[in-house]
């Protein structure tokens, strides 16, 4: 009987418990992930406007709500790229507001073919619902733009139990090459 490398065999173990410890926090993960989403999906109903958020926390807590915001300046214009209410691509017209309290707001104004379409605006209340990032997605569009897409929480993915299935297929393929090198080894 041909003796068992002890090294190989001890790394070998360890990789793959490593392997199954991550296949059962992306199991975990799902489930926070479910939780979260159906958060989102709740939060999309509620039609109570919200202040906009302060802080990471509130952001997260935040998003997909309606808001209004009260901007008083703008003091930056750029363009992204963005989806209309009819599923078009096109560029999401961005303000960066100055808000009553100095903090600062991105804003999506609406959508145009073209970048850069909204160089007029300058500021006001702004209602429309959170996005990530955060930013307010106008509801209705201002500046003559025509409607984006409404954020959707539908539209983050949930790929953890593909993910987990993914790190106890690597455990089981590394335990099985590991095998198949043993059985190599013991045959010489």
């Amino acid at each position: 009987m041909p003796r068992i490398p002890i090294v190989p065999t001890i790394l070998v173990l360890a990789a793959v418990g490593v392997m199954i410890w991550l296949g059962f926090w992306q199991l975990r993960r799902l489930d926070e992930k479910e939780s979260l989403l159906a958060h989102y999906a709740a939060a999309q109903t509620m039609s109570t406007e919200v202040a906009w958020p302060k802080g990471e926390a509130a952001e997260k807590d935040m998003l997909y709500r309606h808001a209004r915001i009260d901007c008083v300046g703008v003091t930056n214009r750029s363009s992204m790229a963005g989806r209309n209410a009819g599923g078009e691509s096109g560029m999401a017209q961005t303000a960066e507001c100055q808000l009553g309290d100095g903090s600062q707001a991105l804003v999506v104004l609406g959508w145009s073919r073209l970048p850069m379409a909204a160089g007029t605006w300058n500021g006001g209340t702004l209602h429309g619902v959170i996005a990530p990032g955060p930013r307010l997605v106008a509801v209705p569009a201002v500046a003559g733009l025509e409607a984006n897409a409404i954020p959707d929480p539908s539209e983050i993915p949930n790929n953890h139990f593909a993910y987990a299935v993914q790190w106890f297929f690597f455990a089981a393929t590394a335990l099985v090459i590991y095998a198949l090198a043993l059985m190599k080894r013991g045959k010489k």
